[in-house]
C-alpha cells in the first residue's frame, strides 16, 4: 500500500483491535515506504511493526537494501526474512537468510523466520526433507527464545489451495521438535482467511499467522486477529 492507502487502511483497522484480548499480539509489515507513516499512527496503540525485510550488515555499501538500525529508528519490532518470494525471485539463500535473522538479533529486532515447501516438492515427497533443511540453515546460531518461525507452504499460498489445519498442526510440531526449544513461536502462513481462522488457532501447535491476502482488508484482518478460541 501507498502511505496514503495505509493511513486510510488504520483508521478502520485500529478500532477493531481495541478490545483484542491481551493474550496475543498484533503486527503489521508495511512496505519500507510506509513504515514512518505507521509509526506515527500505531504509537500508544496494541499494535506492532515489522518490516518485511533485513539486510545481514549494520552498515556499508548496499545500495537498495535496510538496515535494522533505520528500522529501529520507527519503532519497527519484528523483521520477516525468507518470505517465499525473496526466495523465490531473488534466490535468498539459507545461508542469506540466517544472515538477516542473526543480524536482525543482534540489533534487537524479533525476525520471523519463513520455511515452505512448493508444490513439486511435496509431490515427490520432499517437504519435510526441504523444511528441516530451510529449519536448521536458516536457525544455526539464532536465539530460539527471541525469533518466530512461519511455515508458509509455498502451494497454499495465493493459489486457492488450503492446507488442512491437521497437516499444518502436524508440521509446525515437526518444526518445533527439530529446532529442540518446547516455547518456540510457530506460525501458520497459506490462505488464511476469518473462514479458517478459528480451526487454524485451535491447533496444538499453531501459535499464531502470518496473513497475507486477507490482511489487504482492515476488516477481514481484524477477525483474523480477534479469533474465537473453541
Amino acid at each position: 500500500m501507498t502511505c496514503a492507502q495505509a493511513r486510510d487502511y488504520m483508521s478502520v483497522f485500529l478500532p477493531l483491535t481495541e478490545a483484542t484480548p491481551d493474550d496475543r499480539d498484533v503486527v503489521i509489515a508495511p512496505p519500507f515506504t510506509a513504515i514512518s507513516t505507521l509509526a506515527d499512527l500505531v504509537s500508544g496503540s496494541r499494535v506492532k511493526l515489522s518490516s518485511q525485510n533485513v539486510h545481514w550488515e549494520e552498515e556499508g555499501a548496499f545500495t537498495a537494501e535496510v538496515s535494522p538500525k533505520m528500522l529501529l529508528e520507527h519503532q519497527v519490532r519484528y523483521a520477516i526474512v525468507g518470505h517465499s518470494e525473496p526466495r523465490k525471485y531473488f534466490s535468498e539463500s539459507d545461508a542469506q537468510i540466517n544472515h538477516r535473522a542473526r543480524t536482525a538479533q543482534a540489533n534487537g529486532l524479533i525476525p520471523i523466520v519463513c520455511v515452505g515447501e512448493s508444490d513439486e516438492q511435496r509431490e515427490r515427497g520432499e517437504a519435510e526433507r526441504v523444511i528441516r533443511r530451510q529449519v536448521e540453515q536458516g536457525l544455526e546460531s539464532t536465539d530460539a527464545g527471541s525469533l518466530v518461525v512461519a511455515y508458509e507452504p509455498i502451494w497454499a499460498i495465493g493459489t486457492g489451495k488450503t492446507c488442512e489445519a491437521a497437516e499444518a498442526n502436524r508440521i509446525c510440531g515437526l518444526i518445533r521438535r527439530w529446532v529442540g526449544f518446547p516455547d518456540l513461536i510457530v506460525q501458520y502462513g497459506g490462505s488464511v482467511k476469518p473462514g479458517n481462522i478459528d480451526e487454524l488457532m485451535a491447533m496444538s501447535d499453531i501459535d499464531g499467522v502470518l496473513v497475507g491476502g486477507a490482511s489487504l482488508d482492515p476488516e477481514s484482518f481484524a477477525r483474523i486477529a480477534n479469533y474465537q478460541k473453541h
